[in-house]
């Protein structure tokens, strides 16, 4: 059986990198929930034809099979897992995982929130202890190495113990991509402890979180800002001595809107390319934009299968 190598990927053919790594692994069994329109259902499809994902396809037969039909698409090859709505279709998706009889869940047409209401029933869901959040892992022209940020997707306004979750999640993914040790900068306005700026208080809380084991496996500092998260020379310049520096491989933002900001700007005006799941449940959830390209979306099942098939050791 095909295994996946971890590794730095090369500069800027990051996403790419992660792909053909993981084509080269089994493809992972994948339950898609509710795939009844062109987009979500080509996107199985092609991750399937890559050798990424063996596809569930959970949802009403002959819905998917008209959405099919009506693009040409040839799934006679697929197992259909029929239900009567997308409700239904979330619940048996997690049921799937519950049975150990799919390693990943992958988003339809439908909404975020109905999938992730399934994923998080306290009885019928596939919920972990910890919290789940989202992670995008960017390929920026400008940047060296693969950037994480998070958390742009799910939760709004994190307090301190989501936060470490949200830490935590993301460490993993990266270690779960090959980086035994990957930086993360808890970013602030300001560099500086202040008590009127909640996000400066919670970077500090962190740190010496991280320094009481309370997260592992990674090395963080903050409050960073931008400039001197990303920029070695921008930290020099203000007097900031931080191994996080220059080196980044996660940036933590203060609440889901500066995330959210930060990761449309590098992907609109940086031209940086971009995949995204969630973590933090029994197995890892694609997650993609209805707007999401082709290497988007590949990308995106890239990542669950290094997280299923070289899963980090967790706290």
């Amino acid at each position: 059986m095909a295994t996946i190598e971890t590794g730095q990927p090369p500069v800027h053919n990051q996403l790419e990198y992660f792909i053909e790594q993981a084509r080269q692994a089994r493809p992972i069994r994948t339950a898609v929930v509710h795939p009844v329109d062109h987009n979500s259902l080509l996107g199985a499809i092609e991750a399937a034809e890559q050798g990424l994902i063996e596809p569930l396809l959970v949802g009403p037969a002959h819905k998917i099979q008209a959405a099919a039909d009506s693009e040409g698409l040839d799934i006679s090859g697929y197992e259909i897992v029929a239900t009567e709505h997308s409700h239904m279709a979330a619940e048996r998706a997690c049921e799937l995982v519950r049975m150990g009889q799919a390693e990943a869940l992958m988003k339809g047409s439908l909404g975020t929130s109905e999938l992730l209401g399934a994923v998080v029933h306290k009885t019928r869901g596939v919920r972990t202890e910890r919290r789940l959040s989202h992670v995008f892992v960017f390929d920026v022209p400008n940047y060296h190495k693969p950037l994480v940020i998070t958390d742009a997707a799910i939760n709004v306004e994190p307090d301190l113990t989501v936060k470490r979750d949200i830490v935590q999640n993301a460490i993993e993914l990266c270690q779960s991509l090959g980086n035994p040790e990957p930086k993360v900068a808890v970013l602030a306005a300001v560099e500086k402890v202040k008590p009127s700026m909640q996000s400066t208080i919670d970077a500090a809380a962190l740190c010496k979180m991280a320094d009481r084991g309370q997260i592992t496996g990674g090395i963080i500092d903050g409050p960073l800002a931008f400039d001197n998260a990303i920029s070695r020379q921008a930290a020099i310049d203000k007097h900031i001595d931080s191994p996080v520096s220059g080196e980044t491989d996660i940036l933590l933002a203060p609440d889901l809107e500066s995330a959210n900001m930060i990761a449309k700007q590098l992907i609109y005006l940086a031209n940086a390319k971009s995949a995204g799941i969630a973590v933090g449940a029994r197995v890892p959830i694609i997650l993609t934009s209805r707007a999401e390209g082709t290497l988007g979306r590949l990308a995106s099942c890239a990542l669950a299968s290094y997280m299923v098939l070289h899963p980090a050791k967790g706290d």
